[in-house]
């Protein structure tokens, strides 16, 4: 019979659609193949023709690349996924959290403090995080709420909070250490810190209107700093020392100012979409903010409206980044929850298919 071969090229059509009525004509006669049907056709050319190998990963994959990666025998493919909130494995604890703080990623991560309202009052309790499921590990030195915190999984700092306090913590991935004091005491403020080492605090309480106090730690003690440029409370925080973000908060109502803090100072930048505090996590430049029921986007600029959670839970922990984050706990309109959610945002995404 000979050598069949095949000649795709005159039967592609604009859009990348294949001639129907054509498709098997040029070098491979339809006496082999009928023409109206694929379904005769019993192999395709080898993957080494049709798709780049690779001994690894293309450095800048674009969208709808695809390769084989000969160092692990995968085919992938560089895709794209929407922005989505979706439920995680929920706090150990068997009580009720609200107002607690976090530290480090989705899949390596920690909670601390809180309140249980109308039972035991303020928490000490931490807990860790492995992208599945909670762990109770050693708690606070001093049970709060509400405080200025951050950092990861293995470096944390906790300072101040509810009740009132000047109390700071550090965490070195196994436990709490007392460390030199805030200068002002306050609670339902912002933090960004990015070890046990490093940190800024900022706002929160007295009422009725709230602080502006910035304080700034150096492993060694805190100092204060220039203060926001306008006093709120009950604000989240992302960032580090050296580059956070302060959005929104309350004052006798909730506003929707956001600053951005250089390590110096502090710089207006655009107001929310929705005025108020909530669990934020990210950087300077890409945070996500949760203020219950709506999330919005910041990514260095102005904000965006985000997709929603799926239950209205405030004033729960937030860690991770703006592509990976999650916010533990809080409390619905009566009391708190243990209940987790985690997001993912919107962006390229790598597919791996393999015949493991």
């Amino acid at each position: 019979m000979g050598i069949k071969t095949r000649n795709f090229a005159n039967n592609i059509l604009s859009g990348g659609t294949i001639d129907g009525t054509d498709f098997l004509s040029g070098t491979l006669p339809s006496s082999n193949i009928t023409n109206d049907s694929a379904a005769s056709v019993t192999s395709i050319p080898s993957i080494s023709n049709v798709v780049s190998t690779v001994a690894g990963d293309p450095p800048s994959p674009t969208l709808g690349d695809i390769w084989y990666n000969s160092s692990t025998n995968a085919l992938k493919f560089q895709g794209f996924q929407s922005a989505a909130w979706s439920t995680g494995g929920s706090l150990s604890q068997g009580r009720w959290w609200g107002y607690q703080n976090g530290a480090g990623e989705q899949t390596a991560g920690i909670v601390f403090g809180g309140i249980e309202e109308g039972l035991s009052g303020y928490r000490s309790d931490t807990e860790s995080y492995d992208g599945s499921s909670w762990t109770t590990v050693n708690p606070l030195n001093t049970a709060r709420q509400a405080a200025g915190a951050g950092g990861s999984f293995t470096s944390a700092l906790i300072a101040g909070g509810q009740p009132s306090t000047t109390a700071s913590e550090s965490w070195d991935g196994t436990s709490w250490t007392n460390t030199p004091s805030l200068g002002t005491p306050r609670g339902y403020m912002g933090g960004a810190c990015e070890s046990e080492t490093a940190g800024v605090v900022f706002g929160g309480l007295p009422p009725p209107t709230g602080l502006g106090n910035t304080e700034l730690y150096n492993g060694v003690s805190w100092s204060e700093t220039n203060d926001l440029n306008t006093v709120r409370r009950s604000i989240g925080g992302a960032g580090t020392s050296t580059a956070g973000l302060c959005p929104g908060g309350y004052t006798t109502t909730a506003i929707a100012n956001t600053e951005s803090w250089d390590g110096t100072s502090w710089t207006n930048e655009n107001n929310q979409i929705s005025a108020g505090g909530g669990a934020t996590f990210g950087t300077v430049t890409s945070a996500v903010l949760s203020q219950g029921q709506p999330t919005q986007l910041w990514d260095g600029t102005s904000w965006a409206s985000g997709v929603s959670k799926s239950s209205p839970v405030s004033n729960g922990a937030a860690l991770g980044t703006s592509t990976a984050g999650l916010v533990a706990g809080g409390e619905p309109p009566n009391n708190g929850v243990t209940t987790v959610e985690e997001y993912v945002g919107a962006g390229a995404i790598t597919k791996t298919f393999t015949t493991d």
